[in-house]
């Protein structure tokens, strides 16, 4: 596999904070069941344990790159900034760095701007309260896969909204983009 990340990152390093994720769930999960509760997945909301997951591997990752910190300004954009960079580790937005996202689906990604910086994908399956209610058979939480790309500004489309919306505006990744992050894979199942 041929994947090129920036700022001394590697495959090994992805590795190393996925299965931190994959212990940590496995851990809390055990507790519950051995409290007779249910799994986390079947009452947090999907986009809650996307946003768990991304901030999780923006913590871990650091941990096995030194080059690499977490942004610590106040949700600061990219989630990882290049250690010594910026005063203090934290900068409010900079090109340099590494935005991390986890989703569960194969497509559609989106952000809140057209952002021109490295972008990293966690693609996540887990069980979900609603298939707990159609009593479908538990399926572990696994790593689908993880992309990731230099995106410009021309990879995103910008979505906009209506004046009677309350959507949170949004950019979303083109065809362009999608390309750019399948051909650079860092893990698939």
């Amino acid at each position: 596999m041929h994947c090129r990340l920036p700022y001394q990152l590697t495959t090994d390093h992805v590795r190393h904070a996925m299965q931190d994720w994959l212990t940590f769930w496995q851990l809390i999960n055990q507790q519950l069941q051995d409290h007779a509760l249910p799994y986390l997945e079947h009452w947090l909301m999907p986009a809650t344990i996307s946003g768990m997951v991304g901030e999780f591997i923006s913590t871990r990752l650091p941990l096995y790159c030194s080059q690499l910190v977490k942004n610590r300004y106040p949700n600061g954009h990219p989630d990882l900034i290049p250690k010594g960079m910026f005063p203090e580790d934290a900068i409010q937005y900079a090109r340099e760095g590494i935005e991390i996202k986890a989703s569960r689906h194969a497509s559609g990604w989106q952000g809140h701007n057209l952002e021109a910086v490295w972008l990293m994908v966690f693609q996540i399956s887990t069980h979900t309260a609603s298939q707990r209610d159609h009593t479908i058979h538990y399926t572990p939480f696994r790593f689908k896969a993880v992309y990731a790309a230099l995106l410009e500004q021309s990879d995103w489309s910008f979505s906009g909204r209506s004046s009677t919306s309350r959507r949170t505006i949004t950019a979303t990744i083109n065809r362009q983009g999608m390309a750019k992050l399948r051909e650079n894979w860092v893990y698939r199942e």
